[in-house]
């Protein structure tokens, strides 16, 4: 046994954390691609059949009462503002992320003076939420600017309507300065939206602390909801009254069951509803965030860190030298809970390589090869196998 294998049994036998391995269905591999779709929960398969033969096969309609249908999207939202530093009352679950995006941009739009004309959009940001940054400046009469979220601060002025950011970049794993980005944007008279799809359930995300204004993510990564499991939307307490959803529906409207002609948008962050919500994938979900009950986000990020930082250290050990760099920065404050590779020219053949052998982790074009730590079910003598077996197909 390596001397770094003697030391990854010494952390896993310190975690706090690791009895939560057992509450995710698992095998022998190990999985490193928690930040694409976590593991699945071991409640959520029964809790499922629940859903389908009882309340759904046996109740049928009055579940939607009986059973809590209706209230759902705000009662699972409020299971999900601890994870990212929201009091009650400000979440609201549903749609997908780029739903959620279109309604938080051209919302943020419409809170202010129509002589901001500017959005701004992260450069570097994952493709759909630029496709929908573009759309929704059209829709609003606004000119699109992409920049750099280091760029940011420069790049604001009285022009300004709203500024779209990722907290954690999908493929580097760079972690952006929330707070001091969010108080730009709101020294420059203008709305901060986040998308917070790579930080939810992996790092402090602190909402009401720094004052964001709007802020959207999905559930299928680190909060493991399964495959398209529905998003949600953060909309600030002291916004919500004036909040203007692009996507108006039914189960937004004051009186939902009313069908009145004209709208009246509910109270709050209802306001965010659209439609009818998808109840089996929204209460798949509601059973995968039972695995929080509990938990600190604190601590989770503790280990995170402390995951990533054993990774770096045994690929260094064992990977053959510039046989790979790490786009994923070294400071702590850098960094969400990924590390990214650059492996040229062959990554995408590597990471299958990787995959036979049961490390799973992904492949981003051109040359980079992903690793995603989900601390709640990632040990570190996981990390230090990835590393070498890495390693071996390198050489």
């Amino acid at each position: 046994m390596s001397d770094l294998a003697r030391t990854a049994q010494q952390y896993d036998a310190g975690d706090p954390l690791a009895g939560l391995r057992a509450l995710f269905v698992l095998d022998d591999g190990v999985y490193l691609d928690g930040n694409s779709l976590g593991a699945l929960p071991r409640s959520v398969p029964g809790r499922v059949e629940d859903v389908v033969r009882r309340q759904w096969g046996a109740l049928k309609i009055r579940s939607w009462d009986e059973s809590g249908w209706w209230t759902a999207p705000e009662r699972i939202g409020d299971r999900i503002a601890p994870l990212v530093g929201a009091a009650a009352g400000q979440i609201v679950v549903g749609d997908s992320t780029s739903v959620n995006v279109l309604k938080a941009l051209v919302g943020a739009v419409r809170l202010v003076d129509d002589a901001r004309d500017e959005i701004v959009v992260d450069a570097t940001t994952f493709p759909t939420d630029g496709y929908i940054a573009e759309s929704a400046a059209r829709l609003t009469g606004r000119t699109l600017r992409p920049v750099r979220p280091a760029e940011v601060p420069a790049a604001l002025s009285g022009r300004t309507a709203a500024v779209l950011l990722n907290h954690v970049d999908y493929r580097t794993g760079r972690l952006h300065d929330l707070p001091s980005l969010t108080a730009a944007v709101h020294a420059a008279g203008a709305i901060a939206v986040w998308d917070l799809c790579h930080s939810a359930g992996a790092l402090p995300v602190g909402l009401d602390e720094h004052g964001v204004d709007l802020a959207v993510g999905c559930t299928y990564k680190y909060l493991n909801g399964g495959p398209g499991s529905p998003a949600y939307l953060y909309v600030r307490r002291e916004l919500q009254d004036r909040f203007d959803s692009p996507l108006p529906g039914w189960n937004s409207h004051a009186e939902p069951f009313g069908m009145r002609e004209d709208y009246e948008p509910a109270a709050g962050a209802l306001r965010g509803r659209v439609g009818t919500p998808d109840i089996l994938s929204m209460l798949a979900l509601e059973a995968a965030l039972e695995v929080w009950d509990g938990v600190s986000i604190d601590a989770v990020r503790t280990k995170s860190l402390a995951l990533t930082d054993f990774f770096l250290e045994c690929v260094r050990a064992y990977v053959p030298e510039g046989r790979v760099e790490s786009l994923t920065p070294v400071r702590h404050e850098e960094r969400g809970s990924q590390v990214a590779l650059r492996c040229s020219p062959d990554a995408g053949d590597v990471m299958k390589r990787l995959i036979e052998r049961g490390v799973v982790g992904d492949f981003r074009r051109p040359d980079v090869l992903r690793f995603g730590f989900t601390p709640l079910y990632v040990g570190f003598a996981d990390v230090e196998r990835a590393a070498r077996v890495l390693a071996e197909e390198l050489r």
